[in-house]
């Protein structure tokens, strides 16, 4: 008889600060998606502390007297990881592991572990090891006390290389060692780029967990891992895909997160250039998240960033069928109408309107609501695009609606 598999959660405490450019509700929002980070990162939150400052602590990023209340918790638990929301400075880091003896990690850390745990192919084992080298490097003396002192003694004296500047040698060696096989690895992803010749290229881009990998499962007919968890795709998959008789290429691309650690942003760079290439960019969003306008602000930013944000886009608006708004009770006077009390009809009527009606769609990819519309809205997008490449091929792909009484 198979034992059940039981799996060990890491007990951990979250922290953050509220601040003036961050509100309370902000911070709740922020340690929410902590949590779920924790939980793909393989630990279980069991307690969440957080302080109202003017801004984080230099030395400690909380209060003295707010570390003495997590210091006597976690040891009053057992609590043997506490993990900050915010990117703390080595300095702080080492402060702070220092006051409550135990591991400390930030919200870049975090991230970092679960990209590690999720590397498959080389080259994304590759980038999430100079991403972890570039966040190391700053930090070592805080890693490991016995770096800090030269040893002394007989034979010992003189000039030499301490300790820490040999670990520092190391990984900035590591450093270049990666950059420069990440090169190589580019060329080649270039050429096999370039070998695809001229089709017309699609990306899903969006938040992490919005559902592009299902979204490609449905569309392309294809098997990629799906998992309702953070940062499940972390290599690029592309996939042929034919709607009537008009093919194309499909990319499914990693998903951004607020507060992205820089590191990460530089070595995935490479990964994105699937999105920089792309004739048409579908932006999926989980519309049944409760702060979904954020993450289509977050996207946006890093579409800026890497300079794709000229592209021609089509809104996806994904898991109509988890989407649940609050309602206001008929003799209610009291309760003010918010953006959570919209139906989807009135959503559609705000800001989304604005974007056209051929560049927004409301589907659910597991349920496949709306699929047809959304077959259609892409067909004639990528066909658009194909005519003004090749515009011999006009009488092949006609439209739509044309191209079904042809089947």
């Amino acid at each position: 008889m198979l034992e059940k598999e039981k799996i060990n959660f890491e007990k951990t405490v979250i922290v953050g600060i509220v601040t003036q450019l961050q509100t309370e509700e902000k911070l709740n929002e922020y340690l929410d998606e902590l949590e779920f980070l924790t939980f793909t990162a393989g630990g279980e939150v069991i307690k969440r502390f957080s302080q109202k400052m003017d801004k984080p602590n230099p030395k400690t990023f909380v209060g003295t007297g707010k570390l003495e209340d997590i210091k006597y918790y976690i040891k009053d638990n057992d609590v043997k990881t506490v993990i900050f929301d915010d990117e703390l400075t080595p300095a702080q880091q080492k402060n702070i592991t220092r006051e409550l003896d135990c591991k400390v990690l930030d919200r870049t850390n975090l991230i970092l572990d679960i990209f590690a745990q999720r590397a498959e192919t080389s080259y994304a084992r590759t980038q999430v090891e100079l991403a972890q080298c570039q966040y190391l490097l700053p930090r070592l003396t805080g890693m490991w006390t016995h770096l800090e002192r030269q040893r002394g003694g007989i034979g010992m004296r003189g000039p030499g290389e301490t300790e820490i500047e040999t670990d520092r040698r190391i990984v900035r060696d590591r450093i270049a060692l990666l950059k420069d096989k990440i090169k190589v690895i580019d060329k080649q992803m270039a050429v096999q780029r370039s070998n695809r010749g001229a089709m017309v290229r699609v990306a899903l881009v969006g938040y992490t967990n919005v559902g592009k990998s299902t979204l490609m499962n449905a569309v392309g007919k294809s098997e990629v891992f799906v998992e309702n968890k953070l940062f499940a795709t972390l290599d690029t998959t592309v996939r042929k895909v034919v709607i009537k008789n008009l093919p194309f290429l499909l990319s499914d691309t990693v998903g951004f997160i607020r507060k992205l650690p820089t590191q990460l942003v530089e070595s995935f760079k490479s990964t994105l250039d699937e999105v920089r290439e792309a004739d048409l960019l579908l932006h999926v969003v989980d519309i049944s998240h409760p702060e979904f306008e954020d993450h289509i602000e977050s996207v946006n930013q890093i579409l800026k960033d890497i300079k794709s944000d000229d592209k021609p886009t089509i809104m996806v608006f994904n898991k109509i069928d988890a989407y649940k708004h609050l309602i206001i009770e008929p003799d209610d006077l009291m309760t003010e109408k918010t953006t959570k009390h919209y139906t989807l009809s009135e959503w559609q009527n705000t800001w989304m309107s604005k974007l056209g009606e051929n560049n927004t769609l409301f589907i659910s990819a597991t349920e496949k609501h709306n699929f047809e519309e959304l077959r259609e809205k892409v067909y004639e997008a990528v066909r658009k695009i194909h005519i003004t490449r090749f515009p011999y091929n006009n009488f092949l792909y006609p439209d739509y609606k044309d191209a079904v009484e042809k089947e």
